[in-house]
């Protein structure tokens, strides 16, 4: 099968087993989400689905978090991982909003990553979840999924590089829920130890799987 094949039948068995995956991290607008992706570095979502309402109740918005102490935070996310780190990006995060976006969480990721505690793979969270761009975050799920199914070449060693590949050759207009699908799927079947094979739907295309089957 080639790569353009296997773009295409991953492509199809998404869109009819999971049309309207979706992050499953708990917000109910930009900043909220912007707070629980910088949370989940190294965490699970689970973890911070547990975490985040103390966080928004108390911190409601930009202007609340960017006047609270390190004392007060700390608290509230000290069950997360890293929650030393993270209270200062999330603290930095909400003042620079207020100073340079005046309190609005911005939908580019080049103005997104001038915020602390925020890379490239959670500025094309925020974008890609918000306002749907064609943006691909690669987590650990999706760089694993990707190459186990042979979407992306052994050549991309880098979450970068992977990220150009997945853009480049899935749909543009369904890149924002392909980032979603290969999460979910690494998440609970193309799982980091004994992924579950004998359950994939996606062995016919999928490099890692006729490799095991020939073998």
């Amino acid at each position: 099968m080639t790569r353009k094949q296997k773009y295409q039948f991953v492509t199809d068995y998404f869109l009819s087993h999971a049309p309207d995956a979706e992050t499953e991290l708990f917000y109910d607008n930009p900043f909220q989400l912007l707070v629980a992706v910088i949370l989940s570095a190294q965490c699970t979502d689970k973890r911070v689905n547990q975490t985040t309402p103390a966080i928004f109740k108390r911190f409601p918005t930009p202007a609340k978090l960017a006047k609270a102490t390190f004392e007060e935070v700390f608290p509230l996310i000290q069950s997360i991982s890293y929650p030393n780190n993270k209270t200062k990006h999330l603290i930095g995060m909400a003042q620079k909003l207020i100073k340079d976006f005046g309190g609005q969480v911005p939908m580019t990721v080049d103005e997104l990553v001038l915020l602390p505690g925020v890379g490239r793979k959670t500025a094309n969270v925020i974008t890609s979840v918000i306002d749907n761009q064609p943006n691909m975050a690669v987590d650990t799920h999706v760089f694993r999924v990707s190459k186990r199914i042979g979407l992306v070449p052994s050549t991309a060693t880098t979450p970068l590089a992977v990220e150009k590949v997945l853009i480049k050759n899935f749909p543009e207009s369904l890149i924002h829920k392909a980032h979603h699908w290969l999460i979910l799927h690494g998440r609970y079947t193309c799982i980091a130890r004994n992924p579950k094979c004998e359950s994939c739907g996606l062995q016919t295309a999928c490099s890692a799987f006729q490799k095991m089957k020939k073998d």
